[in-house]
C-alpha cells in the first residue's frame, strides 16, 4: 500500500461547498487516479487491477465521478464508497428468552463485529466495532468494554458489487493500523492514514511529489 500526496491545481469556484463538502474538480480527480492507476501498473508488471474502491469520507460529485469514469475505463470494476463515521445510529442486539415474556431481550453484549444492515439499495450500516467471540475463542468479548458502539455508514456512489464485500474490506482495512495492539480501529486505514498524511503536509511549504510507502506510518 502507497500513500500519494496529491496538489489539486484548479480553483475553487464555491468555497461553501467546498467547506462543507470537500471536493476534486472533474481534472484533479482524473489526475489523481491516472497517478495512482500508472504506480500500481509499475509495480505490477503493467497487468491492469481488476477492481478499483475508492474510499472518502465525504459525498462523491458529479464531476468527481466523471473524473473516475475518465481514468479508470480500462479497469473493469470500479467502485466510490462513502465512508461515515458520524451516523446517529445504534442498535442493541437481542436474543432470546425462553420462557421468558417477551420473548427476547437484550444480550449482554453490543452487536457482534461485523454485521451488516441495509437502508437502501446503495447504503449500509457496518458495525466495525462489537462483540468479536472469535478473537477470545468463543467468549463474548467486546473491545473497551463499555458503551454502545456506533456503525459507520458505508454509501456507494458507483459500482454494482456485493455490498458484503465492501463489508469485508472495510473490516480487514481496519485491523491494519500495526501502531498499536487494538484488536480493530474505528475507521479503515484506507481514510485513517490518509487523514494523518494530509495534518503531516499541510505544514510544509511545498508538496514533495512523491508516494509514500506504507511503512513510513508504521
Amino acid at each position: 500500500m502507497q500513500f500519494i500526496a496529491f496538489e489539486a491545481n484548479d480553483a475553487i469556484a464555491d468555497e461553501a461547498e467546498a467547506r462543507r463538502n470537500p471536493f476534486l474538480s472533474q481534472a484533479d480527480m482524473r489526475a489523481v487516479l491516472t497517478r495512482s492507476v500508472r504506480l500500481y501498473l509499475e509495480g505490477h508488471a503493467g497487468r491492469v487491477p481488476r477492481r478499483l474502491v475508492i474510499h472518502k469520507t465525504t459525498a462523491f460529485t458529479e464531476g468527481e465521478l466523471k473524473g473516475v469514469q475518465d481514468a479508470t475505463q480500462s479497469i473493469p470494476e470500479v467502485e466510490c464508497i462513502e465512508i461515515g463515521s458520524s451516523s446517529a445510529w445504534r442498535g442493541v442486539w437481542m436474543v432470546e428468552a425462553p420462557g421468558k415474556q417477551p420473548s427476547v431481550q437484550p444480550a449482554r453484549f453490543p452487536v457482534p463485529r461485523g454485521t451488516l444492515v441495509m437502508t437502501s439499495g446503495n447504503a449500509a450500516l457496518l458495525w466495525l466495532a462489537g462483540n468479536a467471540p472469535s478473537a477470545v475463542g468463543g467468549r463474548d468479548y467486546f473491545q473497551g468494554g463499555k458503551s454502545i458502539p456506533k456503525p459507520i455508514v458505508l454509501r456507494r456512489h458507483m459500482g454494482r458489487g456485493p455490498f458484503e464485500l465492501l463489508a469485508s474490506e472495510a473490516m480487514a482495512l481496519a485491523k491494519m493500523d500495526w501502531n498499536n495492539d487494538a484488536l480493530y480501529d474505528p475507521l479503515p486505514v484506507t481514510i485513517m492514514y490518509s487523514q494523518r498524511l494530509s495534518r503531516t503536509i499541510s505544514n510544509v511549504p511545498s508538496l514533495p511529489a512523491h508516494s509514500y510507502p506504507y511503512r513510513l506510518f508504521m
